[in-house]
């Protein structure tokens, strides 16, 4: 079962994330994500595949929002590509700064919501509270996102053996990758390798 999405995502109402995702407008492209209800696959503004219907769509204002919910990633649009442009960046200053300590790897391996806080300057309760708000997801939440971001990057476009980008990604072990991975796509990285579309340099 599917948590609900909020009614509004950043100060975009319904109508106007609807209209943008059939316009498959790219102005739109990270700002929020569609989730599918009979799916139970997420995308991006942008993506190609024929648009559901209306009634069967949700938005959501993170990538870590929709997994939260427990949809998927679609593997068309590739939400890992996405850029991360939430409509409020610059004026809350606290979850920018977090969101950079993370994506620097802060929450990785041994690091801790507390420590986060503490090098933004707030309590850990506070913290993830403001995410809640603003991106729909815990702290923790969001940092198991981009670490399959991160690995779905280097799956699609790199040749690394699997243990290397593990470990690249931030996750403790190649077997938690593996098992995050298939939770999340239902496939394994070695298949998703094989089905998604390379650029390996």
């Amino acid at each position: 079962m599917h948590a609900p999405a909020s009614p509004t995502v950043h100060g975009l109402d319904f109508d106007t994330m609807n209209a943008a995702r059939l316009a498959r407008d790219p102005a739109y492209d990270g700002m929020f994500f569609i989730a599918v209800k009979t799916t139970g696959i997420y995308c991006r503004p942008v993506c190609r595949v024929r648009p559901p219907l209306t009634r069967n769509i949700s938005f959501f204002p993170s990538a870590a929002a929709a997994e939260r919910a427990g949809y998927r990633p679609c593997l068309k649009c590739r939400p890992e590509s996405a850029p991360f442009c939430p409509a409020w960046n610059g004026t809350r200053t606290t979850v920018e700064r977090a969101l950079k300590l993370i994506d620097s790897g802060a929450l990785d391996g041994e690091g801790t919501v507390e420590q986060l806080a503490m090098r933004c300057g707030v309590g850990a309760r506070h913290l993830t509270r403001l995410f809640r708000q603003h991106i729909g997801a815990s702290p923790i939440e969001v940092a198991q996102t981009r670490r399959v971001q991160r690995a779905m990057q280097m799956i699609a476009h790199t040749a690394l053996p699997m243990t290397e980008i593990a470990h690249a990604a931030g996750f403790a072990s190649l077997r938690r990758f593996n098992e995050v991975i298939a939770a999340r796509y239902g496939r394994s990285p070695t298949e998703l390798r094989k089905v998604r579309p390379h650029n390996v340099t």
